[in-house]
C-alpha cells in the first residue's frame, strides 16, 4: 500500500517545486507530471518526493481530515 500526502506548491524552479504542509517544507520533483500542468498555489499529492497528481484544495483538506481522524484513534 502506498501513501501520498497532499501539499501546496509554494514555488517552482523547472522540475522542482518547494511544497509545504502544516509548517513542513520539502523539495518535490515534478518530473512525473505533465510540463506546465501545475502552478504556484496548486495542491499535489506527494509520494516519496514526487508529485504524482494535481488535486483541488478541497480534496487536500478532506484528505487531511481523514488523516487526522485516523491518527486521533490510534
Amino acid at each position: 500500500m502506498c501513501l501520498a500526502v497532499p501539499m501546496r506548491i509554494d514555488s517552482i524552479d523547472r522540475f522542482v517545486a518547494q511544497c509545504s504542509v502544516r509548517g513542513v517544507s520539502r523539495d518535490v520533483s515534478l518530473f512525473m507530471l505533465e510540463e506546465g500542468s501545475v502552478s504556484v498555489g496548486d495542491y499535489v499529492l506527494v509520494h516519496v518526493g514526487y508529485a504524482i497528481q494535481v488535486i483541488s484544495a478541497a480534496e487536500a483538506a478532506a484528505t487531511w481530515e481523514i488523516f487526522d481522524e485516523a491518527l486521533s484513534t490510534a
